[in-house]
C-alpha cells in the first residue's frame, strides 16, 4: 500500500466517525494551543523586559554600597566625594558621566488628592545617563542644585493620580512631605521596571532632597551612583576603573570591596536567563496536555481496531500484508494528531493575540511573539505523539489472525 492510498483511506475512515474524530483531536488541539500560547507569552514577556532594560543603555553601570562578600561588615557608604572622584577623566578615561542619587518613598498631595511615590534626588547628569526626557517643561539644572530649589518633575502616573491629566501642569504647586514644590515638567512615560512602575516617581534637585527630604548620615552620603561608560565595549574597563578608584578611597584590600558594581548588561543577562527558564518551565507544563491527548488517540484507535476486526480480517484474507494494516492505522493516528496540531497552532496564536490586546488596553505594552521554532516544535511533537501512541493499536490490528478476525462478532 502506498502512502497516498493510505492517507485517502484514513480520511475516509475518520470522516465516517466525525464526532469521535473531533473529540479525539480535541486533546491534541488543547495541548498544542497551550504550548503555543505559553511560549508566545513567555517570549513576549522576555522581549518586553529586555527591551525596557536595553532602552536604558547597555553602557550603564550601577554602584551600590556593600560588597558581594557578606563577611564584610559596616561597609563605608558611598559619598559625593566618591562620585566626584569617578568624574576625574585622568583616573577614569572610560567614564562618560556620573550621576549620584538619593532615593526614598514620599507622600505627595494636591487639592485633597494624595499619593505615595518614589522620590529621587538627582543632578543634571541623571537625565542623559538614564535617557530621561520631559514631555513638557524643563529638566533639573545646575541652578536648581545650587539654589536648593523647591522644584519637581512628575512621572505620568503621579500626574494622573494628582491632577487627572498630564498636560499644562508646569507652574502648578504640589506638596511633598507637606512642603510646597513647583512643577517644572512632566517626564516621558517609562513603563514598568524591575522595582515597580517607573512612572510613579518624582524627581527633585539632589541638594534639596539632601537638605530637606532624604537626610542621610553622614550628610554627604548617596544611595546609588549611576555611571555611564563611553560606549558598550568599554564597560569592562569602566568597571575596573571604578573598582580601582573606590578601593583606594575606601582603603579596602584586593577582593574585599565594600561596594558592588553592577552593569546594565548583567541585568539584561540575568533577566534573559530568568525569563528563559520560566518560559521553558511553563511550556513543559503545557506539553503534559499533549501526552494526555496522545493517550486519548491510543484509546480511540484501540476502539477502532475492535470495531473493525472483521474488516481487517477480510483485508488480510484478500491479500493485505501486515505492513499494509500497520501503515493504515498509523496514518489514521498521525492524521488525527497532525490536524489537531494545526488547529491548536491557530488557536494558540489567537489566544496570544487576545492576551496582547487586553494587556495593551490595560496600559501594559505587551506583544506575544509566536516564533517559527515554536510552531515547528508543536507540529513535529504532535505528529510524533500520534505515531507513538498509534503504534500499539496499529500493531495489534496488524497481528490479527484472518480466520479469527472473520469469525469475530
Amino acid at each position: 500500500m502506498n502512502i497516498w492510498r493510505a492517507v485517502i483511506e484514513a480520511l475516509e475512515s475518520l470522516n465516517g466517525n466525525k464526532m469521535r474524530s473531533g473529540l479525539t483531536m480535541l486533546g491534541i488541539v488543547i495541548g498544542v494551543a497551550a504550548v503555543i500560547a505559553m511560549l508566545a507569552l513567555g517570549a513576549g514577556a522576555q522581549d518586553t523586559i529586555l527591551g525596557s532594560l536595553s532602552g536604558i543603555g547597555t553602557n550603564l553601570l550601577f554602584v551600590f554600597s556593600g560588597g558581594e562578600d557578606e563577611s564584610i561588615r559596616n561597609p563605608e557608604p558611598l559619598t559625593i566625594g566618591d562620585a566626584e572622584a569617578l568624574q576625574d577623566s585622568f583616573s577614569a578615561p572610560s567614564i562618560e558621566a556620573v550621576a549620584p542619587i538619593l532615593q526614598g518613598s514620599s507622600e505627595v498631595s494636591y487639592g485633597g488628592e494624595a499619593s505615595t511615590v518614589t522620590l529621587t534626588g538627582v543632578t543634571p547628569a541623571y537625565f542623559p545617563v538614564r535617557n530621561y526626557a520631559v514631555t513638557e517643561g524643563e529638566t533639573i539644572s545646575e541652578e536648581h542644585i545650587l539654589g536648593r530649589a523647591s522644584v519637581v518633575l512628575l512621572g505620568v502616573e503621579v500626574a494622573d493620580n494628582l491632577f487627572g491629566h498630564r498636560d499644562g501642569l508646569v507652574g502648578e504647586t504640589i506638596r511633598v512631605e507637606g512642603q510646597p514644590f513647583r512643577v517644572i515638567g512632566v517626564l516621558e512615560e517609562q513603563g514598568g521596571g524591575m522595582m515597580g512602575s517607573q512612572d510613579n516617581e518624582i524627581l527633585i534637585p539632589f541638594s534639596t532632597a539632601q537638605a530637606r527630604i532624604l537626610r542621610r548620615s553622614p550628610a554627604d552620603r548617596v544611595d546609588v551612583i549611576f555611571v555611564q561608560s563611553v560606549d558598550a565595549d568599554s564597560v569592562t574597563t569602566t568597571e575596573e576603573e571604578i573598582s580601582q578608584i573606590l578601593s583606594q578611597r575606601h582603603r579596602t584590600a584586593v577582593g574585599e570591596n565594600d561596594f558592588t558594581v553592577f552593569s546594565q548588561q548583567d541585568m539584561v543577562d540575568t533577566a534573559s536567563s530568568i525569563t528563559g527558564i520560566l518560559t521553558t518551565f511553563i511550556g513543559g507544563i503545557a506539553a503534559i496536555s499533549l501526552l494526555v491527548g496522545g493517550i486519548g488517540i491510543m484509546n480511540i484507535m484501540l476502539v477502532s481496531v475492535t470495531e473493525r476486526t472483521r474488516e481487517i480480517g477480510l483485508r488480510k484474507a484478500l491479500g493485505a500484508r501486515k505492513q499494509d494494516i500497520l501503515i493504515q492505522f498509523l496514518t489514521e493516528s498521525s492524521l488525527l494528531s497532525l490536524v489537531g496540531g494545526l488547529i491548536g497552532i491557530a488557536l494558540g496564536w489567537a489566544i496570544g493575540a487576545v492576551v496582547g490586546v487586553i494587556s495593551t488596553n490595560s496600559g501594559t505594552a505587551f506583544e506575544p511573539v509566536v516564533s517559527l521554532s515554536a510552531i515547528l516544535l508543536a507540529t513535529i511533537f504532535s505528529t510524533v505523539i500520534g505515531l507513538f501512541f498509534g503504534i500499539y493499536p496499529a500493531n495489534r490490528a496488524a497481528n490479527l489472525v484472518p480466520v479469527e478476525a472473520l469469525r469475530y462478532e
